[in-house]
């Protein structure tokens, strides 16, 4: 039977960082998922409600790609109460031509923050206005500092607000990512001026009703909103997306059953069966991006099987050049 490696949360932190390199990594993923042949079945959900948790499992096989990832991710939001992160799980790798596992990565989440935040940046990159200075984040936990720390890396950022309803978490996240960043970050109370002040505008929250109403949005603005990813929860007002110039979706099969294009086809805002170009579509030159800086864009971000396959396979391989984690016969 083939070793398994095994990797610790330490081990994949000390190997994978939040950099240019992952982003290139997560980009090159939505660009192979527009070339076609990828498997990427629908996300298994599982609602947990008496403890406010949601389970996902997402997968998908890549061409080209000798292995393929099966991510189990979790979501309690009540964990912070008990000092406890909201996010955990791990990913399974396994050889695409043999079906044995390769390799265990026990990231409590860690993975899954990367790539979700990298992929706010391949979103950034294609859609926000490339003189974008400020920026609006939207929560205040730790895929919010992520994301910040992503759009950092493809636009030039000057300024940055963090709303959330608890403003002192949005203080604590502010002093944080000052300190990390070297630029002016505050905290805001007033979510509608920080919306209409800010260049780009990402949201990353668990919300089941909307913050970002459509009559706030202005010309110029990009929005990147991440955190609808499962049937009930929305963050953009769906008269958002009629507002918008560009709507561009990770993946439309999965926006229309849990992101915020799920819930402007209820509303009779956009119809049903309408076609949008992907975000991979864009990235593969297959389709156009922002064309206009006067142009609105949203990016609707659900979060795909194929950026735990790209992100999985990306750590496995910085891990053994680092000579980290430890081997398993099994």
């Amino acid at each position: 039977m083939p070793e398994i490696k095994i990797l610790n949360e330490a081990d994949l932190r000390d190997s994978v960082r939040l950099d240019i390199e992952a982003v290139d990594c997560v980009e090159r993923a939505f660009s192979l998922l527009a070339a076609g042949g990828v498997e990427m079945p629908p996300i298994m959900s599982m609602l947990i409600p008496p403890y406010h948790g949601e389970v996902d499992v997402k997968t998908a096989f890549v061409p080209g790609i000798d292995s393929y990832a099966i991510k189990m991710a979790s979501g309690f939001f009540d964990n912070p109460k008990q000092g406890l992160p909201s996010a955990s799980g791990l990913m399974v790798l396994f050889s695409a031509r043999t079906g044995f596992v390769e390799a265990l990565l026990l990231d409590n989440g860690y993975l899954t923050d990367v790539r979700t935040a990298a992929a706010g940046a391949v979103a950034a990159r294609h859609l926000a206005p490339e003189t974008a200075r400020t920026a609006c984040i939207v929560g205040a936990g730790a895929q919010a500092r992520l994301q910040l720390q992503a759009l950092c890396l493809v636009r030039p950022i000057e300024k940055a607000v963090f709303w959330a309803r608890d403003i002192t978490k949005a203080q604590a996240a502010a002093e944080e990512m000052a300190a990390a960043l070297g630029i002016g970050v505050s905290a805001a109370s007033d979510l509608e001026m920080s919306v209409r002040e800010a260049d780009v505008v990402i949201t990353t929250t668990p919300s089941a009703e909307p913050l970002i109403r459509a009559d706030w949005l202005r010309a110029g603005h990009h929005v990147t909103a991440m955190g609808s990813d499962q049937e009930h929860k929305l963050e953009l007002e769906p008269a958002c997306l009629a507002a918008a110039d560009l709507y561009v979706p990770d993946s439309q099969s999965q926006t229309e059953l849990l992101g915020e294009l799920h819930h402007a086809i209820s509303a009779g805002i956009v119809p049903a069966g309408r076609q949008f170009d992907e975000l991979g579509d864009i990235v593969a030159g297959k389709a156009k991006g922002r064309t206009d800086a006067q142009q609105i864009t949203i990016c609707d971000l659900t979060g795909t099987g194929i950026q735990d396959t790209a992100i999985a396979t990306f750590a496995r391989e910085r891990a053994e050049v680092a000579g980290a984690g430890t081997l398993f016969n099994a």
